[in-house]
């Protein structure tokens, strides 16, 4: 009884080169996410509150960078102070979260690997 060509685990020549293809993409997105991981560190990004009367600053990978507060903001007495620290920090977290997602999905966008998901 004659073996059948070709079968073996059931990858096509084109399928291998798929793969070899996605594997080279998430190496490119390794590299692209050490990049990343360095840059986060060096940006700064700024939360504020009662429009510039708090202002704080963190890296994007949301380490405490420093924070500005205005007379105005320190005469408003400590409880509106505490608030407007919380919001200009709440402020910074977010825009360096959606800062870190945007970078990401440019990172990962075009990575599809075959077989696997849809």
């Amino acid at each position: 009884m004659p073996k059948e060509q070709g079968q073996g685990f059931g990858f096509g020549l084109g399928k291998m080169k798929e793969l070899a293809a996605a594997i080279q993409k998430a190496q490119q997105v390794q590299e692209g996410a050490k990049q990343l991981q360095e840059d986060l560190e060096q940006m700064e990004i700024e939360g504020q509150a009662g429009g510039g009367l708090v202002k704080v600053v963190m890296s994007g990978n949301q380490e405490p960078i420093r924070a500005e507060i205005t007379q105005e903001a320190v005469d408003k007495g400590l409880d509106a102070l505490s608030e407007l620290v919380a919001e200009a920090m709440k402020d910074a977290y977010h825009k360096s979260t959606d800062m870190m997602r945007e970078r990401m999905e440019d990172l990962t966008g075009d990575l599809n690997l075959p077989g696997l998901g849809g």
